[in-house]
């Protein structure tokens, strides 16, 4: 056997040893990581998969909260929850809160984090304020609201000269909450913008400083391209986060619905059915209906980035 024949062999045997090496490196860090990745996934399958699981089943039946057993009706739930029209006046009102809360906490943020990026005095200081409300409980941030839009004893009618029935007048209660969640959560996205503004470039500013290009001209073709992707994402958990609206909305109303039921959330409206009418296979049903409204507002945003970015390329 010459040595070019031998070599032929003994190449192919070296790439098989090798690779089965290789194999039995990925199957032990497979089976090392997967201790560390079990208890996470123990916790989730008992507080998402099996509630989820769980609710799904239930929203096929009649089951109530007092534990007597569960009929299965079928599809009369859902069929019920579709002609339901306060339903949809709930879904109303989350999607209208959306609507109010998105945009404007998402340029205030920005707003917000750029000044606290360019300031030089007591940058400490306004970076905390600006994110502390957001450590505050909800319930905190709800009564302290409560306290300033009454309308009698309240600073924001009184330092504003207002006479305005911010809780008691259906047309401002929406507003109310929206001016609470405002306060309270602007430091999440604030604090995400404020990251994204320190990892642009500096000479990037420099150097359209040197091309003569003014404070206008640079956040418009510096500051905002650069922060597209943490735009996109801030919008995406505001979305998510505000069709699930409940805690301020709640009590502020001091537990209530609002006047003419004009702050009544969807998710209000699911533990009204489940929690005082009792009919707990009703609102899982309803519970369900919302669970695929945000799989589908989830899913929307991540095909629409994935096509920004593939024509980008």
């Amino acid at each position: 056997m010459t040595a070019t024949s031998a070599e032929t062999i003994v190449r192919p045997a070296r790439a098989r040893t090798a690779a089965d090496s290789a194999g039995v490196r990925r199957r032990q860090g497979f089976q090392h990581g997967g201790w560390f990745v079990a208890p996470f996934l123990a916790l989730f399958a008992l507080f998402v998969v099996w509630p989820l699981l769980r609710g799904l089943y239930l929203s096929f039946t009649d089951a109530n909260i007092s534990g007597d057993s569960a009929n299965f009706i079928g599809l009369d739930n859902y069929r019920e929850a579709l002609k339901d029209p306060l339903m949809w006046d709930a879904l109303g009102h989350s999607a209208y809160f959306t609507l109010l809360v998105v945009p404007c906490i998402t340029v205030l943020a920005l707003l917000l984090a750029m000044l606290a990026h360019h300031i030089e005095r007591g940058k400490w200081l306004w970076r905390l304020c600006f994110f502390l409300p957001f450590l505050l409980p909800s319930t905190v941030a709800a009564n302290l609201w409560q306290w300033l839009f009454n309308p009698g004893t309240g600073m924001v009618n009184h330092v504003f000269g207002l006479e305005t029935p911010w809780l008691t007048d259906k047309s401002y209660a929406m507003l109310a909450v929206v001016i609470t969640t405002l306060w309270w959560t602007v430091g999440f996205s604030f604090l995400l913008y404020l990251a994204a503004l320190q990892g642009i470039p500096a000479h990037l500013y420099e150097a359209a400083k040197l091309d003569g290009a003014n404070a206008w001209h640079r956040i418009l073709h510096i500051t905002l391209p650069m922060l597209r992707n943490i735009t996109g994402l801030v919008i995406a958990l505001q979305i998510l986060a505000s069709l699930q609206v409940f805690d301020q909305a709640v009590v502020i109303q001091d537990f209530g619905p609002g006047p003419e039921d004009s702050t009544r959330t969807f998710v209000q409206y699911t533990l009204e059915q489940g929690f005082t009418s009792y009919r707990v296979g009703y609102a899982s049903a309803i519970s369900i209906i919302f669970f695929v409204l945000i799989a589908a507002v989830a899913l929307a945003r991540m095909w629409l980035l994935r096509n920004r970015e593939e024509g980008g390329r």
